[in-house]
């Protein structure tokens, strides 16, 4: 039990509302159709967190071999301000790669035999979505490929998280896959994406420095990384109206805008650390809940993560409005 925490620990459990909220979306979604099945929509949703799980640990295992712990270091003792925190049980030595990439297997190979499950359920279909998610889940990373190192991270993870894993528990729930699904996993996967260029903004000094080009790092000058931060931040909002206007969605779905002033302090909590990148932002409580604040903030890593963790809430809080007002329009057949 101690080793499973240990790993769960490593991978980075906090981010799991990341696949959990967008998989249980998808499961909500399917409830009603005529083939709906209980046990291959939890399979895949159970499937698509353990996946989630091993491909974080995967993404340590080949950001350790870039050695970029040693370039956080360097660039802190330089006067940036810089996340250290990543791989801090490898640069321990508290686990070795090996150890590591033995974990990554165990977890992939827990999603590979769930991913069985739905497809004695559902048919190879999902099988090759679930290939497609596994391929950009490996190379996010590893070489040759290293699409994170090549400016394709955000979007990578935008359709993984968003479109991809949406289509595929959906599809596991009820065997089909309809306009509206897919419609609503756009926003999602924007959401998605706003979590990652929101972290990669601030560690952009490292990933230059160890040449990795993630989106960030393209874009030259403060204009262009907050209109990048706008669009990433606000889109998901302009989505559902147009889905609204164009008839896709009903218009009790407008409710999301509740939650537009987590994304507007967001945006300019981004906007004040590009200004000046020792500008402190201060923890509200209406942005959510911010696991381990205590010993966030007493390593020094309060500034990283309460906006991490702002943008991590912004996409949870949408979902879960998203599913209220779902649920509504089904129990009430609101018209």
């Amino acid at each position: 039990m101690n080793t499973v925490l240990f790993w769960l620990k490593n991978a980075r459990y906090v981010a799991l509302p990341q696949s959990v909220m967008p998989a249980v979306m998808a499961v909500l979604l399917a409830v009603g159709s005529e083939d709906f099945k209980i046990i291959p929509a939890l399979a895949a949703v159970v499937g698509a967190v353990v996946a989630h799980l091993g491909m974080n640990l995967a993404d340590d295992y080949f950001d350790y071999r870039m050695k970029s712990d040693s370039v956080r270091n360097r660039l802190l003792h330089q006067g940036f301000r810089a996340r250290i925190a990543k791989c801090d049980y490898l640069t321990s030595q508290t686990a070795t790669p090996k150890q590591l990439l033995i974990a990554v297997f165990v977890f992939l190979a827990v999603a590979g035999g769930l991913g069985g499950i739905v497809m004695l359920y559902r048919g190879v279909t999902i099988l090759y979505i679930a290939f497609v998610g596994l391929f950009l889940g490996i190379f996010y990373s590893c070489p040759p490929l290293k699409l994170s190192y090549l400016g394709l991270g955000d979007i990578v993870i935008g359709i993984m998280f968003g479109p991809l894993l949406m289509s595929g528990v959906y599809f596991a729930a009820c065997g089909e896959l309809t306009g509206f699904a897919v419609f609503a996993s756009v926003p999602v996967g924007i959401l998605v994406m706003n979590i990652i260029f929101t972290h990669s903004i601030m560690d952009r000094h490292a990933d230059r420095a160890i040449g990795k080009m993630t989106f960030a790092t393209l874009l030259t000058g403060n204009k262009a990384l907050l209109t990048a931060g706008f669009m990433v931040c606000f889109a998901p909002f302009f989505v559902v109206t147009a889905g609204v206007w164009l008839g896709f969605m009903h218009w009790l779905y407008l409710a999301v805008f509740m939650v537009i002033p987590r994304a507007v302090w967001l945006f300019c909590s981004m906007y004040r650390f590009l200004q000046n990148e020792k500008a402190e932002v201060r923890r509200e409580i209406w942005l959510g809940r911010m696991e381990n604040w205590q010993r966030i903030t007493a390593s020094g890593l309060d500034w990283f993560m309460v906006r991490w963790y702002a943008s991590r809430n912004l996409l949870t809080s949408f979902c879960f409005l998203m599913m209220v007002i779902h649920i509504i329009l089904q129990i009430t057949h609101f018209k």
